[in-house]
């Protein structure tokens, strides 16, 4: 036995109409880009997120450095869509998103975009044109990172020395919130670790044995939340090491 669902035509339109709003939103901040450039078109692996290689390669390549939006590190790793608007017969409607993976400030921008995600905002064959113009101004909006088959992993910085000193850095983190900062369990109970630069975070004399962490997160309607990872890093832990955690945002 079945049925169907017979609606008026009006409402049929309607909610037709409102799809495309339920998947995007309209709501850019206007500001300007530039771009760095590299041999191979891609992010530096010394931003000042602390990313390493990663930073150099995730998303593609199409990576920022980003002035305001930095937020003394919290910005780091946040992802935008951003589509110049100098020139319709050059900007694509589409623009690119880019993960920020660096600090930077040039010529008033609020961006600057590696070189292959720079080229992203052009139409096909007018790539060019757009680099002759150097600065341009462009739309933005914060939108979710995805990072299909990842979770969050928890890097043990490379400067970090077992067992005197851990610093650590969150990969692949999805969605549209904002680590605020990390606590580390010991000695019975939550201790907030210290931002060190960027997305990384410090602390000396870490305890001995697995190390359990607790993210305190904020999304961007200004909602706060924590997130426990217990014994996410094991107790023989190693300096540039990646270590997956069940938890995503």
């Amino acid at each position: 036995m079945g049925f169907s669902l017979k609606l008026p035509y009006c409402c049929l339109v309607s909610i037709m109409m409102l799809l495309p709003a339920l998947c995007y939103s309209d709501k850019f901040d206007k500001s300007t880009a530039t771009y760095y450039s590299r041999p191979d078109g891609l992010g530096t692996p010394s931003g000042a997120c602390g990313f390493g290689e990663y930073g150099r390669n995730i998303s593609d390549g199409n990576v920022a450095g980003v002035y305001r939006l930095y937020n003394n590190g919290i910005g780091c790793g946040a992802c935008y869509q951003v589509r110049c608007t100098t020139s319709p017969q050059i900007c694509t409607d589409k623009g690119v998103n880019i993960v920020v993976t660096d600090y930077g400030q040039g010529d008033n921008t609020d961006f600057i975009l590696s070189h292959h995600a720079f080229e992203a905002m052009a139409q096909p064959g007018t790539a060019d044109r757009l680099f002759a113009y150097g600065v341009v101004d462009v739309e933005y909006q914060r939108v979710p990172c995805q990072y299909v088959g990842h979770k969050i992993q928890v890097k043990v910085h490379e400067n970090s020395r077992n067992p005197d000193y851990l610093a650590i850095i969150m990969l692949y983190q999805a969605g549209k919130s904002d680590i605020l900062s990390v606590d580390i369990w010991q000695q019975g109970k939550w201790v907030e670790m210290r931002r060190s630069f960027g997305a990384v975070f410090d602390m000396s004399n870490p305890p001995l044995g697995a190390i359990s962490l607790r993210f305190n997160v904020q999304d961007s309607a200004g909602s706060k939340w924590a997130v426990e990872a217990p014994n996410v890093i094991p107790p023989n832990w190693k300096a540039g090491v990646a270590y997956d955690t069940n938890i995503q945002l």
